[in-house]
């Protein structure tokens, strides 16, 4: 799967993402401060659904209307970095299928995918 990995996520949860063998780009690596509209419209010209810790995302793509490619909010905060690294490790091996194109978010040991 291809991916976008905004600089909320973090560089632990990219580097997992590619050692289960998915095509990662990392935001940090083009831009640090991009606007997340600007993220979101990168995703849909490469195809790529983005991994987020942002809840704006939300507002963009409700609210705003904005078109993505898909969008997996990550509602860890509190979260320590091998606890997120787990959690992203078992949502995509047990749920990559049913992410493309849709916005999930995962909080409190629920995936919800809208």
């Amino acid at each position: 799967m291809k991916l976008l990995v905004d600089v909320s996520a973090g560089m632990a949860i990219a580097e997992v993402l590619r050692q289960l063998g998915h095509d990662v780009l990392s935001v940090r690596d083009r831009d640090a401060r991009m606007a997340d509209a600007d993220i979101l419209a990168w995703a849909v010209a490469e195809s790529r659904l983005v991994v987020t810790m942002d809840k704006d995302f939300g507002a963009l793509v409700y609210q705003a209307g904005q078109a993505h490619t898909g969008v997996l909010l990550l509602r860890l905060e509190d979260a320590r970095t091998s606890e997120k690294e787990r959690i992203t490790q078992e949502i995509f091996t047990r749920f990559s299928d049913r992410l493309p194109g849709r916005f999930a978010v995962y909080q409190d040991g629920h995936l919800r995918i809208r």
